[in-house]
C-alpha cells in the first residue's frame, strides 16, 4: 500500500461568476488519483468532523483509498481560494488553527506491514506542527520504505524562507524519488540554475529527480543519461491537480512494473524511468482537458 501523507483541503473553485467547494490538496488529491488507478493506497492527514471533512472523505471512499490513519476532529478544515488566470491556478489559504496544521506526532498510528511506500509533499511540509510531524514520519521510515517527495512549492504560503530551505535540505536527501517544477528549483536554488538545481538534489541521495514542465514534458535525472518524456497534447481547462496527477501516474508505473522498492530503485532503468514518465503525463493530460482536480480512472487511461 502507497501511504499519502499530505494535506487536504477544500479548493473554492471560480465557477459562472460564484465559488464552488471541490476537495482537495496537493496530497490528497495523488492519493485521489493513485486509488482510481486501481493501486492499493491509503490517505493519513487529519480529517475534519466540519460538513467539508464528510465532502473530503467521500471521494477516498469512492476511489477505494483507505483512511484508517486519519484522525478525525473537530478542528476545521483548510480552505483555499482560487483564482484562475489563463488557466493557471492561483491560490490563497485560510489554514491557521485547521483540522490539518494541527497534526501533531501522536496523531499518527504505527504504520501496518501493509505500508509500502511513502508519498509526502505540498503545503503540510510547511507550517508547524504539521510540517514537522510529516518529517518525523519520513525520517522514522525512510531507511526501510522507498519515499517520494514533491515539495510543490507555495511561496506565499511561506512565512520563513530560510527554515523552509532548511526542512527540504533535510528531507530531500531522505527521499527516493523527488519531483520538482523549474519554478519549484527557482524557488529553492535563486543562484542556481535548474538543471543545476536538480542535479543538487540528485547528489544528494535521492535515484531519481522528475522535473516536470508543462508543456515542455517531463524529464528524470538519475545516474544515467537525463530520460524525457513529452507532454500529451488536450485541450486544457485547467491546470489543477496537474502534477498531483502526474505523481501518481509516475507511482502507479513504478508499482505495477514492480519497482516501488529501495532495491529496485536502485537499479532502475531508462526504460523503466520513461514508462513512469510517460503514465504520469498520460494521466496529467487527462486531468488538465477537465475543470478542477479531477484525476483519471484507470478505465479512461489509454490502453
Amino acid at each position: 500500500m502507497i501511504l499519502c501523507a499530505g494535506e487536504s483541503l477544500i479548493d473554492m473553485v471560480p465557477q459562472d461568476g460564484v465559488f464552488r467547494p471541490l476537495a482537495g490538496g496537493a496530497v490528497y488529491n495523488t492519493a485521489i488519483a493513485l486509488g482510481r488507478l486501481g493501486i492499493e493506497t491509503g490517505y493519513l492527514w487529519p480529517i475534519s468532523t466540519d460538513p467539508f471533512g464528510a465532502q473530503i472523505m467521500a471521494p477516498l471512499a469512492e476511489a477505494g483509498v483507505n483512511t484508517d490513519l486519519c484522525p478525525r476532529t473537530d478542528r476545521l478544515t483548510t480552505l483555499a481560494l482560487v483564482t484562475l488566470t489563463n488557466g493557471e491556478a492561483r491560490y490563497s489559504f485560510y489554514d491557521e488553527g485547521s483540522a490539518g496544521r494541527m497534526l501533531r506526532p501522536e496523531d499518527i498510528a504505527p504504520l501496518p506491514d501493509s505500508v509500502s511506500a511513502l508519498f509526502a509533499g505540498g503545503i503540510s511540509l510547511v507550517p508547524d506542527p504539521c510540517g514537522g510531524t510529516v518529517e518525523g514520519l519520513i525520517a522514522a521510515h525512510h531507511t526501510r520504505l522507498p519515499v517520494m517527495i514533491d515539495p510543490n512549492i507555495r511561496p506565499f504560503f511561506i512565512k520563513d524562507a530560510e527554515a523552509y530551505r532548511a526542512r527540504l535540505a533535510r528531507l530531500l536527501p531522505m527521499a527516493d524519488i523527488v519531483k520538482m517544477s523549474a519554478d519549484d528549483l527557482e524557488w529553492l536554488y535563486p543562484d542556481l540554475s535548474p538543471e543545476d538545481g536538480a542535479r543538487r538534489i540528485l547528489a544528494s541521495g535521492p535515484k531519481l529527480v522528475l522535473q516536470t514542465g508543462g508543456e515542455a514534458g517531463a524529464r528524470a535525472l538519475w545516474s544515467g543519461e537525463t530520460v524525457h518524456a513529452p507532454a500529451v497534447r488536450t485541450q486544457v481547462a485547467d491546470t489543477i491537480g496537474a502534477g498531483d496527477t502526474f505523481n501518481a501516474g509516475v507511482l502507479a508505473s513504478l508499482e505495477r512494473q514492480g519497482l516501488l522498492s529501495k532495491e529496485a530503485l536502485a537499479a532502475i532503468g531508462p526504460d523503466q524511468i520513461r514508462a513512469a514518465l510517460t503514465l504520469g503525463a498520460q494521466a496529467a493530460a487527462i486531468t488538465v482537458s477537465r475543470p478542477g482536480a479531477n484525476p483519471p480512472w484507470a478505465h479512461e487511461m489509454p490502453a
